[in-house]
């Protein structure tokens, strides 16, 4: 973490949950929250980031996905899924 510090870089967390990990007052904003982003999603307004996907998931694919990223040339998220699919 040190080695951030000279370069004022930062590392954060960030929980989806923490209301419901916390059992805060206002749980119920976190369901008010998804279901505007649902909606935002469902209009058209938010789009994903998701650019390539492979599948399924296999530790062929998980090499391929870190080639990919490990080029430094990758624009958007590459997710690998199919878990328990038979390639």
């Amino acid at each position: 973490m040190l080695k951030l510090k000279d370069k004022s870089g930062t590392f954060a967390w960030e929980l989806m949950f923490t209301r419901l990990l916390f059992g805060t007052p206002d749980v119920i904003r976190q369901h008010e929250l998804l279901n505007a982003t649902a909606d935002l999603v469902d209009d058209g307004q938010t789009v994903t980031t998701l650019t390539e996907r492979l599948s399924p998931f296999n530790a062929t694919n998980l090499r391929e996905a870190h080639r990919r990223i490990e080029t430094g040339s990758m624009i958007g998220k590459l997710v690998v899924e199919g878990f328990g699919e038979e390639a």
